[in-house]
């Protein structure tokens, strides 16, 4: 392609859409919108390419799939099941699966996408958080995410629900179960749902209408806010040289993000078709209709839900009678305390940040997770309290392959879901700062290099050379999280009537000397204590900068960075052109 091809084809596509829609200037500033560069971005892309899929395939199935639960003899070519008596809804599962062409292919794929989506947006969150990326200005972008997450997983419950096979029939048991142990609304909820005593005649269509229509739809227009408000506030990027909270270094959006999502979203639609290929999931045929009186051995809910179900099995029998009323705690608690502190922990925790260390800036800039070594510690407790809620959710099949005894796996499992989130925030802080100390020491004394040197005195050294430029400035780029330390916003000390200091003010004076503050400081000195030493060799002693100086050690080469990408400086323009 020809150095002014680009240009001239953007102008093409632009006067043709300004001739009709007047929209020249709006595709000029956006087809010219910097992205940053960095790979762990392309995670929020994993959810968003598979809902795309979930909304192909499940387009598809909807022309096949009947939401009816009449009774009925199957006719179909799955010979086991041959008049055998089954709802209308399980035995157009098994003739999507096996007489629909392509069927039990689209059904597979729909399946296989809804768990990338649903676990893609898991670590997409998990990147966030841990980079602290929810910052201001982007906590509403933030929420947007959360509600997003709590949509999904009903929305994948209701999915797999639908089929009324055994195993989706005993999990749809305890869900209603569940809802009508709820306190003042259960019976409500309940009658919402299954139009009376479950099973009922009306929960597959009640669940089918939500499925296809009230939660995609959701779904697609918090999806499009989200991705609006990605646009609008510009991405985050992470630090390194040129990088600053003032400009955006990275690719413009045509062609190169263009391609670059393009090819991702093929990548990702190949890797869900093959899954959905060769690799089984749910094969209903297998499990039978559902009968209440029967249930599966060793079934779990897909890996989204199976927190809440070993939150059930690790729940002690407890309940309580109060004037006639009986709660059955073992049931409530379980149902409600470990979605609800995953939840409201993800929602409050970047108000509660601001508030504790004061910090009101905006950052465009993201933290390495080494940086916040306690967010980074609260972060992986979460991760560990939810590993062992689902891990127990398996607590048969692990006592089953293991030959354990099932009540040990009960009591070690209640044990760990105490023990193993403290383990974790402990294990993390301690790393982090050990990173943190190589860092500083990497800029105090070099890198190591494995040559050895022997000086004049016959004392045998190893040589350290000064880390990559790039690395240096990624290390460089950390900052301290900041402290409020008892004083208000202006720096002035903030006391009671009494003179005395407020108590929840020193609550958070105390609690943000503790998150806060430079843990490891860095050393950026030459090494002189013997522990090395550096060869300014392969960097030469000069300013850092190969291109134009412009005489205050920045450099300015039409705006582009040292990689020949552009970089975007503050201006009134939404692109902020330098």
């Amino acid at each position: 392609m020809s150095k002014g091809s680009t240009p001239g084809h953007l102008a093409r596509v632009g006067g043709f859409a300004d001739d009709r829609l007047g929209a020249a200037g709006f595709l000029k500033r956006n087809m010219r919108k910097i992205f940053p560069d960095h790979w762990t971005f392309l995670l929020g892309e994993i959810p968003l390419y598979s809902f795309v899929i979930l909304l192909l395939t499940g387009t598809f199935l909807t022309f096949f799939f009947k939401p009816g639960m009449e009774e009925i003899a199957y006719g179909g070519s799955y010979a086991p099941l041959k008049g055998v008596m089954m709802s209308e809804a399980y035995a157009s599962s098994l003739d999507i699966s096996f007489d629909v062409r392509g069927g039990l292919l689209m059904r597979q794929t729909h399946h296989w996408a809804a768990l990338l989506f649903i676990g893609g947006m898991m670590i997409h969150m998990l990147r966030v958080f841990f980079n602290g990326a929810y910052r201001k200005p982007r906590e509403l972008n933030w929420l947007i995410g959360v509600a997003l997450l709590a949509l999904a997983l009903f929305e994948g419950l209701t999915g797999y629900s639908l089929l009324d096979d055994l195993l989706s029939g005993a999990g749809l048991r305890i869900t209603a179960g569940v809802a009508q142990s709820l306190p003042v609304v259960g019976t409500w909820l309940t009658f919402f749902l299954v139009g009376g005593d479950y099973p009922g005649d009306d929960i597959i269509s009640r669940f089918y209408s939500i499925h296809i229509l009230l939660l995609p739809g959701i779904l697609l227009a918090l999806i499009t806010a989200h991705l609006i408000l990605t646009w609008v506030l510009k991405h985050t990027q992470m630090p390194g040289k040129g990088r600053t909270n003032d400009n955006v270094v990275g690719a413009p959006t045509y062609p190169s993000f263009m391609a670059k999502s393009g090819a991702y979203f093929m990548f990702t639609f190949g890797v869900v078709a093959l899954l959905g290929t060769f690799a089984q999931i749910n094969p209903v045929w297998l499990y039978g209709p559902y009968k209440p009186s029967d249930i599966s051995a060793g079934s779990q809910p897909d890996f989204y839900l199976a927190f809440l179900d070993g939150s059930l099995r690790l729940m002690p029998a407890w309940e309580i009678n109060f004037l006639g009323f009986t709660l059955p705690m073992s049931v409530i608690v379980p149902a409600l305390a470990p979605l609800g502190i995953i939840l409201l922990g993800l929602v409050l925790y970047p108000f509660a940040e601001q508030w504790i260390t004061g910090d009101r800036r905006e950052h465009n800039l993201v933290d390495r997770p080494r940086n916040n070594p306690h967010r980074t510690a609260i972060g992986m407790s979460a991760v560990t309290f939810y590993g062992v809620l689902w891990l127990m959710a398996a607590t048969d099949v692990i006592a089953a392959f293991f030959h354990l005894s099932i009540n040990m796996i009960i009591y070690v499992g209640r044990g760990l879901v105490f023990l193993g989130p403290a383990l974790a925030y402990f294990v993390t802080y301690r790393i982090c700062l050990g990173l943190q100390r190589r860092d500083a020491d990497a800029l105090g004394h070099g890198v190591e290099t494995g040559v050895i040197k022997r000086r004049p005195t016959g004392e045998y050294i190893e040589v350290h050379v000064p880390p990559m430029e790039s690395i240096e400035a990624q290390v460089r780029g950390k900052e301290p999280v900041p402290i409020v330390a008892g004083t208000d916003e202006d720096g002035d000390a903030v006391q009671a009537h009494n003179g005395e200091h407020h108590p929840l003010r020193r609550l958070r004076a105390m609690m943000s000397r503790a998150y806060g503050g430079e843990k490891v400081p860095l050393d950026g000195g030459d090494d002189h204590d013997g522990h090395g030493e550096r060869d300014r060799a392969g960097r030469g002693e000069h300013n850092g900068h190969d291109g134009h100086d412009d005489g205050d050690g920045h450099d300015r080469r039409e705006g582009r960075d040292r990689a020949g990408r552009a970089a975007v400086g503050p201006g009134t323009d939404e692109n902020r052109p330098p």
